[in-house]
């Protein structure tokens, strides 16, 4: 089976990339999805360990979360430590399935995959990507977003430029949604001839 990981910056439309390989019938699994999941169980606890008063009800409020970390921004690495290896077994997990299950492709979105430094047995890496302005619009236009946390986030993150030189195939989202779908389908078809390959 042909493992791909959908990775890049924030606001850069990999969800939409994503939904895409899904509505084309592959199986698809995001980071997103993982954190969602453990914040509602398994890594509560821990979260709460670190940031006491974030959990509500045996669930990361993600408010609360965003607020302490917002407040110290230096520990979200803490953070970090914590979920991105239990997003990493899930996401293994999920493709181990889907295999089993006698898929010949599947698709994680890891956002950090190259920032996280962790080792994925990933076949193919695909890398989303706009022009820099299109990306500050569609950051700034989310609830609770400003130009300094944006900042932050980028200044955590590899550029968009170094994302796709280490990719085997990058999409640009910059147009309308015809062309991002076009560019998602050519990057599909061009996976799928090396699965037959």
């Amino acid at each position: 089976m042909l493992r791909v990981v959908v990775t890049g910056s924030i606001a850069t439309g990999k969800s939409t990339v994503l939904a895409r390989f899904g509505e084309r019938g592959f199986p698809t699994y995001s980071a997103d999805q993982a954190v969602h999941e453990l914040y509602a169980g398994q890594a509560a606890a821990l979260v709460e360990t670190l940031f006491p008063g974030t959990v509500r009800d045996g669930m990361v409020d993600r408010k609360a979360l965003s607020a302490a970390i917002a407040a110290e921004p230096h520990r979200i690495s803490e953070l970090e430590e914590v979920i991105h290896p239990m997003v990493r077994e899930k996401a293994l997990e999920f493709m181990d399935e889907v295999e089993a299950a006698g898929h010949d492709l599947a698709v994680i979105e890891i956002p950090l995959f190259f920032e996280t430094g962790v080792k994925y047995s990933i076949d193919k890496v695909v890398t989303i990507h706009c022009d820099p302005q299109i990306q500050r619009q569609r950051v700034l236009a989310r609830p609770g977003m400003s130009s300094e946390k944006l900042d932050l986030i980028l200044s955590r993150q590899l550029s968009q430029d170094e994302k796709r030189a280490r990719a085997d195939y990058a999409i640009d989202t910059s147009g309308t949604m015809d062309d991002t779908i076009a560019r998602s389908d050519a990057v599909i078809d061009a996976l799928l001839e090396e699965v037959r390959a």
